[in-house]
């Protein structure tokens, strides 16, 4: 199982590109849905028009996931006209999707995990002040805790803290991608103007013609699937 963070933008391109990243996003999901993987938006910027989006970052899971992103990775062409702009001359537009680089991710180890028993807090008179079932869980790395003081069973409480915990550095994590995606703008700058992986055409978006740039990594996907079907 791989998981992977892609980011679609328009760079630092005009309201049509804006447009094209949520064709390309329509597109891309859908593709993804076809091949069996699983997707979350993480963080979306719309445009300055209604129907469009700035920038979109999804993390996706999935076996095989590399090869198939082989077919997407680069930059993205659409040739058509400006439905913001009708006497607008320019006819090709692009845009850039790309992957994130992640951090490591942290996971709740208990090894890494101190627990300690505190008393109980709350309606249920002196018998819950005298019984120290509430459990505290400090994650040590981040410093992150929870405590759980649900249940008189002082295992169960262990067991609700830890679940807790586990939701905690989920969303730290998450944080933590969002932080890195705003971080990399350079991506936004970087869009190259020439040597498409996929070309789009017209206001129903549909691919043009396969580039040599596609038709290359639609064959190296090839060779990858027939050798992982083999090992």
């Amino acid at each position: 199982m791989e998981t992977k963070i892609i980011q679609i933008s328009a760079g630092s391109g005009p309201k049509e590109c804006e447009w094209v990243v949520a064709k390309v996003l329509k597109a891309f999901i859908y593709e993804l849905k076809q091949n069996g993987f699983l997707h979350t938006i993480i963080l979306k910027i719309n445009g300055t028009e209604n129907g469009t989006i700035q920038s979109v970052t999804l993390k996706i899971e999935g076996k095989y996931l590399s090869s198939f992103l082989k077919e997407w990775l680069g930059t993205i062409q659409w040739v058509g006209t400006s439905t913001f702009r009708k006497h607008h001359k320019r006819k090709n537009w692009f845009i850039g999707l790309f992957e994130i680089q992640q951090n490591q991710q942290l996971i709740s180890n208990q090894k890494e995990t101190k627990f300690q028993a505190i008393r109980s807090s709350g309606p249920g008179g002196q018998h819950v002040n005298k019984v120290s079932s509430a459990i505290r869980a400090l994650h040590i790395p981040t410093g992150l805790q929870v405590v759980a003081m649900d249940s008189r069973s002082q295992h169960q409480n262990k067991k609700i803290a830890i679940q807790r915990l586990h939701q905690k550095i989920a969303d730290y994590n998450l944080k933590q991608v969002k932080e890195n995606t705003k971080n990399q703008w350079i991506n936004h700058l970087n869009i190259e103007r020439g040597n498409p992986i996929r070309i789009f055409k017209g206001s129903d978006f549909k691919i043009k013609k396969e580039t040599k740039a596609y038709t290359s990594k639609r064959q190296v996907l090839k060779n990858d699937l027939k050798k992982q079907l083999w090992d």
